[in-house]
């Protein structure tokens, strides 16, 4: 029988899409994996797959159109099937046409913690999760192949496919990612900034989807989160100078370290040390997740707004692999690229602002995790050691802690293994 394609739901806060853009006709063949659209969220314009080969037989959902989650997009005929009468069909009986759009108010739009990922089709048997365990990893032939070719540990891969199936285009990113040249700045750079406003005149920009997006949660979160702030201040100098050290080294390479690779090792193996923070809490149930891997969300600024790429399981890679897979993901969420699987189900979130010049700033909390980092700048300031006042390297950072999770002793321990990680960074590997 035909099968469905539907709206996903691309991120964790996503209740509906538009269409941005077919890449195929009705009529048009369509193979496993292909991607046949564009789908533009609340946070990015993502590829959308069809995880079933076929003929497109009908669009439903023509571009510029606002689809809900789990509204119908189009219908693909099975081999065997007549694509013309299931175009038939779908446009008399008005299954076809899509949700109505919807403005998303206080009320409709869902916490992350509410959400659950959609399949993009509607098929016979129900795939296994995304998060499914790593010994039951599903991989097509072709991935596997080309795996094995470029010798690539499929274990390494994140897949997009459905179930978290890997298939050739996840496997042939993550060899251009491994082999791109990190010849990128060591910061990401600040949005360009808008067109000034003329004297005497003014302008109503209404809000974007995105920025919508953003306001609805944060508000959200400012409102149902118990937050707290804690700040410590971190020696950077052995920092600086194994980084130095280290940037010799991988000078042939072309890869070139930033301070944030250090913070976003040492984060990530002091929340390993204190789970607790490496956690989403559920609000309905009242109870705490906490995770044995660390899924590192990274606030990334763009024109008209903010968006949080993920870097999945960033414990497990070394500072180089940090590198490359920041740099990539940053350029692709830039570009409003980034797949399903970036944009969900982080377990902490590091937001710098080091860059701009920003010595100290308290971040928002995005639920349903239970804490976010704010990093500022590593500059030279002046401190007493042994009663004299010298010049060194100094970074403030602040940690918002939701209440109803973690408390301030917690919290004070958690800051306090960073510290000691930065300040000794051989620790990290201890």
């Amino acid at each position: 029988m035909p099968f469905e394609i539907t709206m996903p739901q691309l991120s964790d806060t996503m209740t509906e899409g538009t269409v941005v853009k077919w890449h195929v006709r009705e009529g048009d063949p369509v193979k496993p994996n292909q991607e046949i659209a564009d789908v533009e969220t609340d946070k990015a314009t993502m590829p959308m797959e069809s995880y079933e080969g076929g003929t497109l037989a009908y669009i439903a959902a023509p571009e510029g159109t606002r689809v809900k989650v789990g509204g119908l997009l189009g219908v693909v005929a099975v081999p065997g099937e007549d694509p013309a009468e299931i175009r038939k069909a779908a446009g008399a009986d008005g299954a076809s046409k899509p949700s109505a759009p919807v403005a998303p108010s206080g009320d409709d739009v869902k916490g992350p913690s509410e959400i659950r990922p959609a399949e993009l089709s509607v098929r016979p048997k129900q795939a296994p999760p995304a998060g499914e365990p790593r010994e039951r990893l599903r991989v097509s032939p072709l991935a596997r192949r080309i795996a094995q070719e470029k010798g690539i540990d499929l274990l390494k891969v994140r897949g997009s496919g459905p179930g978290g199936r890997i298939v050739r285009k996840d496997v042939e990113e993550f060899a251009a990612a491994a082999a791109r040249p990190a010849a990128a700045p060591a910061q990401t750079p600040p949005p360009s900034l808008p067109m000034p406003v003329p004297r005497g005149q003014s302008k109503t920009v209404p809000l974007s989807k995105m920025r919508t997006a953003i306001a609805t949660a944060l508000q959200r979160s400012k409102q149902m989160v118990p937050h707290f702030y804690e700040t410590i201040d971190i020696d950077m100098e052995a920092v600086a100078a194994l980084r130095q050290r280290m940037n010799q080294k991988l000078e042939k390479e072309q890869v070139r370290l930033s301070v944030m690779d250090f913070v976003y090792k040492a984060t990530a193996a002091a929340l390993l040390r204190h789970p607790r923070l490496n956690a989403r809490f559920n609000a309905e149930k009242n109870e705490l997740t906490q995770y044995g891997d660390v899924n590192l969300g990274i606030a990334v600024a763009i024109p008209d707004g903010l968006i949080v790429p993920v870097l999945r399981g960033i414990d497990q890679l070394g500072l180089k692999e940090i590198r490359l897979r920041s740099l990539d993901i940053f350029e692709r969420a830039r570009a409003q690229r980034l797949r399903r699987e970036e944009l969900s189900e982080a377990t902490f979130t590091v937001s710098p602002l080091g860059n701009y010049g920003i010595r100290h700033f308290s971040a928002i909390i995005n639920p349903p995790e239970v804490a976010i980092l704010a990093v500022g700048s590593a500059e030279p300031r002046a401190v007493v050691r042994d009663g004299q006042v010298v010049a060194r390297m100094t970074m403030s950072v602040t940690l918002s802690a939701d209440h109803r999770a973690v408390d301030g002793a917690v919290a004070a321990e958690f800051l306090s293994t960073l510290r000691e990680l930065l300040e000794e960074p051989a620790m990290m590997l201890a």
